[in-house]
């Protein structure tokens, strides 16, 4: 129960200026960890390491490298299901990334809150 502070209001502004710094704290916290995952490259990779992709854990792709074996101009397709399954290896990586990372401060719903 709230006591009454004898200036028209109740007791808690102390505890709302804690409350404050506390979402300040928070707001800083988390932008220092999408710094982080701004920052941090992961790669993935598929047939063997023939298709590599890069890309940070903010999700922008950095680049994508094909060995020209992966290159026929026959089989276009098989060219293009290597690039699809590098990405999504990728991705995997990238989610984990950003669970360990945003996890302990979203209370593990750090994925879909950037």
């Amino acid at each position: 129960m709230s006591k009454f502070n004898g200036r028209g209001g109740f007791g808690g502004g102390a505890n709302m200026q804690q409350l404050m710094r506390q979402a300040q704290k928070m707001q800083q916290d988390m932008q220092a960890a999408q710094a982080e995952l701004a920052e941090t490259e992961v790669e993935g990779s598929s047939c063997n390491d023939m298709i590599k992709v890069v890309m940070t854990c903010d999700r922008k792709l950095s680049s994508i490298s094909i060995a020209k074996e992966m290159v026929d101009p026959d089989d276009v397709e098989m060219l293009e299901d290597g690039i699809v399954a590098a990405f999504n290896a990728a991705m995997e990586i990238v989610e984990e990334e950003q669970e360990r990372v945003m996890g302990p401060l979203t209370g593990g719903m750090g994925g879909g809150l950037f």
